[in-house]
């Protein structure tokens, strides 16, 4: 079994990744570590993982973790996923794993030279779901893609959130923007060549709390916005000339709903309707990251090409939401 470390008490570990791992088929959490030693024993006591350390370099140095998981603030990622690497770990890190995709370069430096995986954890690209959406278009399901319509949002006030922290990388492109725009990039397997974009900021917080984005893939438009401080919804729809695919629930069930896509005729007389109850995708993300790091050459995880790729896709938007007009991926 793959013996998994966690930097961390992040409540994204606790309530997802962390009981995905534990169930996983081929890896386990072994060790946690946290500046709190009292929090990061409560979760070793919650979930069973028999070592627990009071830093994070601590936990890099033991010879009992294989890889680490890595949830720790936005702005820590780059540098502690290079730390990682340089200690031989493999690493999954919490996304977006930069603020500016310059700094993915030095990331890859540390990957190569360790021969390690180093992935950004965009779970989504994992579930069953999104591979359905991708086979659907390329077979021509809804005929040509037209429009790709997105939307997610949450409401989120707290001044303690690290999400309302421009210090810590809040904001609602890095949080969630990054969730129409990779999801459109892998269905489609297509980049955007330029972008609009109006970006809202706060006037306390100083994060961007709402963004409203067109982005021109040459053969099509996506348009989605994304907000920190509207009600909760998400929604993906991929718009043809012969049909619509609509994906409930596309980013994170089940607080938005069941995981359901539906593909729809051009007349709306017809629909098929696939489900998806067992998927469980942060379980799929860590064992294909398992497979990948104990060498199976078929296992499938997103690079930090892709990344680099997806962060390009985010800071055009900031750039464009400076100023009218259109702006170069």
């Amino acid at each position: 079994m793959f013996r998994w470390g966690v930097l961390s008490t992040a409540r994204i570990g606790r309530e997802q990744v962390i009981p995905q791992i534990q169930d996983s088929e081929n890896g386990v959490v072994t060790a946690i570590a946290s500046r709190d030693s009292s929090k990061a024993q409560a979760v070793a006591n919650r979930f069973g993982i028999p070592n627990v350390f009071s830093s994070y370099d601590a936990l890099l140095a033991s010879p009992d973790v294989d890889g680490v998981y890595i949830p720790l603030p936005t702005s820590d990622h780059v540098a502690w996923a290079i730390k990682a690497a340089d200690a031989g770990k493999h690493v999954l890190v919490e996304k977006p794993l930069a603020l500016d995709a310059k700094d993915i370069a030095r990331v890859i430096e540390a990957r190569d030279r360790n021969n390690v995986v180093v992935s950004e954890a965009f779970m989504v690209t994992y579930h069953p779901q999104w591979h359905k959406v991708r086979d659907l278009i390329a077979e021509g399901a809804i005929g040509r893609l037209r429009h790709v319509q997105g939307v997610f949002c949450y409401h989120n006030v707290d001044p303690d959130n690290m999400r309302n922290k421009p210090e810590l990388g809040g904001g609602g492109l890095p949080d969630i923007g990054v969730y129409p725009t990779v999801t459109t990039r892998f269905a489609t397997c297509l980049e955007p060549e330029r972008v609009q974009a109006v970006v809202e900021r706060d006037p306390t917080f100083g994060t961007d709390i709402y963004s409203s984005v067109k982005a021109d893939f040459g053969t099509f438009e996506l348009s989605f916005y994304v907000s920190t401080q509207m009600a909760l919804r998400q929604s993906m729809v991929f718009h043809g000339d012969r049909g619509f695919i609509e994906v409930n629930a596309p980013f994170n069930t089940p607080d938005y709903g069941d995981t359901r896509l539906t593909v729809f005729s051009a007349d709306h007389n017809s629909a098929n309707v696939y489900r998806f109850p067992r998927a469980r995708q942060y379980r799929l993300q860590a064992e294909a990251i398992v497979r990948a790091a104990q060498g199976d050459t078929d296992a499938t995880v997103f690079t930090l090409e892709d990344s680099v790729k997806n962060q390009k896709l985010i800071d055009a938007i900031f750039r464009a939401g400076a100023h009218d007009g259109w702006e170069i991926v």
